[in-house]
């Protein structure tokens, strides 16, 4: 017992508490660091499903008589652009910005084209578009969906990562902090996509 209340014991507890606390945590940081990383998976999964489906929906209209063949073009040219920022695991803050901004230009070109679609009735009416609507329409809503768990999971990330003792050694380890989607246009809420009111459908 003596030898425990030396000061080369306390010390010695005193390390091993340091020790316990620092283990601790940084299993703690790891397993919070692999949930994000399964979010942002998931994220990069709906996006690559919504832009999956737009060649299928250039093809649909594009032989449409007088479409306006500038807004198929910036279609695809905002597809092609959002496999340009390429991202293993979650992404930093400049990654987040530039991810976003393409994903955001992508959903404006996609929500001018559907609002142009509007003026073709006879094109609206045809199978191959209104199953493309649905799978479009469903494809946003699980983009929010899995935006949301992201920014969840980034958040109790970096929570976590903030507090004492984690915050002691977190850089020092690699632990450094998840961006967020922002609450702007394009990312809290899905694009202003104009679907067709499928109620005032003209009869087949």
């Amino acid at each position: 017992m003596k030898k425990l209340l030396s000061p080369a014991g306390i010390l010695l507890i005193i390390v091993i508490l340091i020790a316990i606390m620092a283990w601790s945590s940084y299993n703690r940081l790891v397993g919070l660091e692999e949930s994000v990383d399964a979010a942002w998976s998931q994220v990069e999964n709906v996006y690559q499903r919504r832009a999956d489906l737009i060649p299928n929906l250039v093809k649909t209209v594009e032989g449409t008589r007088d479409f306006e063949q500038q807004t198929l073009q910036n279609v695809v040219e905002a597809r092609a652009k959002v496999g340009q920022v390429q991202i293993s695991g979650a992404p930093t803050a400049e990654q987040m910005s530039a991810f976003q901004a393409n994903q955001s230009a992508l959903g404006s070109a996609l929500s001018r084209l559907l609002a142009v679609v509007e003026r073709y009735p006879d094109l609206k009416a045809t199978e191959a578009f209104r199953d493309l609507q649905r799978q479009i329409e469903g494809a946003e809503n699980r983009i929010t969906v899995e935006r949301r768990r992201f920014n969840e999971a980034a958040r109790a990330y970096n929570t976590s990562r903030r507090r004492f003792p984690a915050n002691l050694m977190a850089n020092y380890l690699g632990f450094e902090e998840k961006a967020y989607f922002e609450s702007d246009a394009g990312t809290e809420k899905p694009p202003a996509i104009n679907f067709p009111n499928r109620a005032h459908r003209q009869p087949l």
